[in-house]
């Protein structure tokens, strides 16, 4: 498996503070990475400097071997973002947002692409032309994955996918990120969730104080295990 994601001693420092302190790491096609560690630990910071919106004070950020910082527009042609809430039109419709996001990322889609990306986001048929005032946060997650898949994504990243979310909505999303694994896309997670961590996840990273403390296999680990090493490290 080729790498996709790859920071080489990644760092970001604030004037008070190192948000990230010289991460290391390699991310291969296929993978779902979690990233677990407390508020303030450079999970979301990670995240930012691969999608572009933060500058590294030094080492690089790379997608698919080309490095995000001075090459931003095409680096993000290969990725999508699914934050913590996602940030879509109420007063539209699934089908909607859909087609007016995917537009704005330079795709044109006929109503029957739109409702299949919806489809293998694991959105009910009955809810494409509900407006996204009456979805619960489940949904959306899933018009947020739609999104992604219409921008031909390479890459997935995900701010805390699972908050908020019901055990059946959370058992749902995992068997979706899954699902995309296995076509190949590449999903990396920041999250609180553990034991959701060891079910959807490839590989698992805890974070410490801007540093990645460990980069463990979910094959060789258990829920209770995971509990006890990021209890230990943090």
């Amino acid at each position: 498996m080729s790498v996709v994601l790859e920071a080489v001693n990644l760092t970001k420092d604030y004037q008070q503070y190192t948000a990230l302190r010289q991460l290391s790491l390699s991310i291969h096609t296929g993978e779902i990475f979690c990233l677990l560690g407390q508020n303030g630990a450079g999970k979301t910071t990670t995240i930012n400097l691969f999608l572009g919106f933060l500058e590294p004070t030094a080492g690089k950020a790379l997608i698919k071997g080309v490095e995000v910082n001075g090459n931003d527009t095409s680096t993000k042609n290969m990725v999508a973002y699914i934050p913590e809430v996602v940030q879509l039109y109420g007063n539209l419709s699934g089908v909607e947002n859909l087609d007016f996001f995917s537009r704005l990322a330079g795709f044109s889609y006929s109503r029957e692409e739109l409702t299949a990306f919806l489809r293998k986001a694991g959105l009910q048929t009955e809810a494409h032309l509900k407006r996204l005032g009456t979805y619960s946060k489940g949904m959306r997650q899933k018009v947020g994955i739609a999104i992604a898949l219409s921008k031909n994504a390479d890459v997935i990243f995900m701010d805390e996918p699972t908050s908020g979310l019901d055990p059946k909505a959370t058992a749902e999303f995992t068997a979706i990120c899954k699902e995309l694994a296995g076509d190949g896309k590449t999903i990396f997670m920041a999250t609180h969730d553990i034991f959701n961590a060891v079910n959807v996840g490839s590989r698992i990273g805890i974070m410490k104080q801007g540093s990645l403390v460990h980069s463990v296999s979910t094959d060789g680990i258990s829920a209770n295990e995971l509990q006890q090493l990021y209890l230990e490290t943090i």
